[in-house]
């Protein structure tokens, strides 16, 4: 019996809190705390007069969720505007600008000219670049210098070499660069902030799904209360074309439900009796009665947000490369900066030009393009991922999934439907009938989620039997279930258990199909056993073509015994399996692969696997709805087809080859461009001047755009 742990109904009433207020809280908080994370310390660079009267978000009274995140939206709102303003200053400054001029081959001077392009050029860099120049300033303090450090060094050189210009320096302005350079970090760092904050606006769309009212049946009495006031266990009706106000099981009628906002999946699904609901859903023309079962931080759409929240907390292993290459460049812009300007008044030339080489080289250095490589990039697989059901907890571990060499599943609900139907029922004790085997087991089956438990209890109801009721309940971990029932000791586990306590297995107990076959003791002795089937996913043998195709070895790890487990594998054409094997026994065979040298998968259901799928290298929960609250995983599949998690390796490649990719292009340019200005062609007469540097350097922030949309076909590519 494959972890078989249950999980009894509790009736403690801590499901009266509001699951809509619950979940806007928590959303207002987690906004707030995104804003600290954004990246390149754009918090730093806000005007302190943004953020008066936004401190203290944490304390926000829940019943005002929106309110907590006016303080990132300022943020959002002021980047936003500072673009603007410098797009429209900077098309004048690039029409009046001698050396555009000279490039496009036209002249239109003003009288003053240079004077007009000082003050348009003032105001650029004084409103335009505040954001860059505090957030230099918070780096510099921290000791940290970072992207911000580079873009301001080039921002405030470019200008103060300008202005020195137009006040009797011999030499060029730059004024024109300056602009568009301040406009396109502005443009950068606008995006970049609305892409962090991405899975937040995810949030608002899940949390406006949930009603504000739910209709509540109180015997014949239907009474609408408010959400906060539904309590666990409460009978709800959804009338068609309503919104399911909490997760739950139906217990009365049938619909289709649209669960596309929550699951990925665009068709509606046919929901029956027993079958699960989940908050935020769309009833379709059927009318519903719902147990409910989850409200407040229990249900969906707070797991949800936990895992967003925790995802954030956490900054990929290339998002720090990013970081890190912006300090180092900034190091290098200075060195060969003043190298420049050394060199060539070294070598005898006039300051002017050694000090024009010298900004040149600045403010050619400012990565544009390394400012937006990897946040686009981020932005794009998040939203793709989280549209294609895959939820993102540590993006460090998604990124690693293309280094996987071996694949452990769990069988139940992963590799097969996790369907169970009751096969077989054989009494091996005279004294207890068939039927009487499967009504005791019943009993303590009735509380369990399990697949096993659910296909016992299928077969109990379709024969009309009464189900008597357990006490003692006590779950014996990843081996089965014992209680007392009518005054019997009854257990229900699996072949394991019966091994350890020596206790001969019936030879007629497993058959050559792929059965799941548990064990029933009566005082201490085998009465019977039940026997289960659980059919084979269509996608699992398309999705092991694939793994295997990528060379990565696809293993199984199941608790069931030994003929199922083989019997499973050689149908799927498995590179192996384990058979009977206990919860603590798959961290060892993780721990076996890793020391192979194999880079582990485990995927599992997140609650009986979770050692396992911390142990593993990258730890990937499976299971639809509800069941998603994988504590320990890194990546989980709102939908338990193996297929999504081919999607999610083939992905993850695709993601890190994006973001390589646009780290080279990014920083390509630089290694190119930075040597040509500094003069190091002089000798042949070629020197890169600023209007050529600036096409490149355009050009390569383009480039990286382009190339980052470009993820958007790489799901669900074979």
């Amino acid at each position: 019996m494959e972890n078989h742990e249950h999980h009894p109904h509790e009736h403690n009433g801590k499901g009266n809190t509001s699951a809509k207020n619950e979940a806007l809280k928590k959303e207002a908080d987690i906004k707030d705390n995104l804003v600290e994370k954004t990246k390149h310390g754009h918090n730093e660079a806000m005007d302190e007069s943004d953020h008066s009267g936004h401190s203290g978000h944490s304390g926000h009274n829940p019943g005002h969720g929106e309110t907590g995140h006016d303080h990132h939206k300022m943020m959002i709102a002021d980047f936003r505007k500072r673009f603007w303003v410098t797009l429209v200053l900077t098309i004048p400054i690039l029409f009046f600008s001698p050396m555009i001029q000279e490039f496009f081959g036209y002249e239109f001077l003003l009288p003053g000219n240079p004077y007009i392009l000082f003050a348009l050029s003032s105001v650029v860099y004084f409103y335009g670049g505040w954001p860059f120049l505090k957030g230099f300033w918070s780096e510099i303090k921290k000791g940290a210098p970072g992207m911000m450090t580079l873009i301001s060094m080039a921002i405030s050189v470019a200008y103060f070499y300008s202005t020195a210009t137009v006040f009797g320096l011999r030499g060029e302005d730059f004024f024109w660069e300056l602009s568009t350079l301040i406009a396109i970090m502005l443009l950068g760092h606008w995006i970049e902030m609305k892409s962090v904050l991405g899975a937040s606006k995810a949030l608002q769309l899940l949390v406006s799904m949930m009603p504000a009212e739910a209709h509540r049946v109180k015997g014949d009495i239907i009474e609408d209360i408010p959400l906060e006031d539904l309590l666990k266990d409460d009978v709800i009706l959804v009338k068609p074309g309503e919104k399911v106000p909490a997760d739950g099981i139906i217990t009365e009628g049938s619909s289709y439900l649209n669960e596309s906002m929550l699951t990925g999946e665009s068709k509606p699904v046919k929901k029956e009796i027993d079958d699960k609901v989940i908050g935020g859903s769309v009833n379709g023309n059927g009318t519903l009665k719902v147990k409910v079962e989850h409200t407040g931080k229990d249900s969906y759409l707070n797991k949800v947000i936990t895992m967003v929240e925790e995802a954030q907390k956490t900054k990929s292993k290339m998002q720090n490369l990013s970081d890190r290459a912006a300090k180092w460049l900034t190091y290098i812009a200075l060195a060969i900066g003043f190298g420049t300007l050394a060199v060539w008044l070294i070598l005898g030339f006039p300051f002017v030009y050694a000090l024009e080489r010298m900004v040149t080289v600045m403010v050619i250095a400012c990565p544009h393009a390394l400012g937006l490589a990897i946040p686009l990039v981020v932005a794009i697989s998040t939203a793709v991922s989280a549209q294609n059901g895959l939820l993102i907890r540590n993006r460090t571990a998604f990124e690693e999934s293309r280094k996987i060499s071996a694949l452990l599943f769990d069988k139940t609900g992963t590799l097969t439907k996790g369907d169970f139907g009751v096969t077989r029922i054989k009494s091996v004790n005279a004294s207890h009938s068939n039927e009487e085997i499967l009504r005791l087991s019943s009993a303590l089956e009735q509380s369990s989620e399990h697949p096993i438990a659910v296909g016992i209890i299928k077969k109990v109801k379709e024969d009309n039997i009464t189900i008597p009721k357990p006490e003692n309940f006590n779950a014996i971990t990843g081996k089965g279930v014992e209680a007392n029932v009518e005054g019997k000791q009854v257990k229900v586990v699996s072949p394991g258990y019966l091994r350890d306590e020596k206790i001969t297995i019936p030879e007629d107990a497993y058959s050559d199909a792929a059965e799941t076959v548990v064990f029933v003791l009566i005082d201490g002795q085998l009465a019977g056993y039940i026997a289960l089937a659980d059919e084979i996913r269509p996608e699992s043998a398309a999705a092991i073509k694939i793994f295997k195709k990528n060379n990565i070895k696809v293993l199984m790890a199941t608790g069931d015994n030994e003929k199922t487990a083989k019997a499973v594998s050689e149908k799927l054409g498995l590179d192996g399996y384990y058979a009977e094997v206990l919860p603590h026994q798959k961290v060892e065979i993780v721990e076996e692969l890793q020391n192979k040298g194999d880079f582990v998968a485990m995927t599992g259901d997140g609650v009986n696997d979770a050692p396992a799928l911390a142990k593993a290298d990258v730890g990937i929960a499976v299971g639809s709805g509800t069941d998603v609250a994988a504590e320990t995983a890194d990546i989980i599949l709102v939908n338990s087809n193996p297929q999504d998690i081919a999607n999610l390796i083939l992905f993850g490649k695709a993601t890190y080859n994006k973001m390589i990719q646009n780290l080279i292009w990014a920083t390509g340019y630089n290694v190119v461009a930075i040597p040509l200005a500094a003069g190091v062609l002089y000798s042949s007469g070629f020197v890169l001047g600023p209007a050529v540097g600036a096409v490149f350097m355009s050009l390569s922030t383009i480039i990286v755009a382009i190339n980052a949309q470009l993820l958007k076909r790489k799901i669900g590519k074979k």
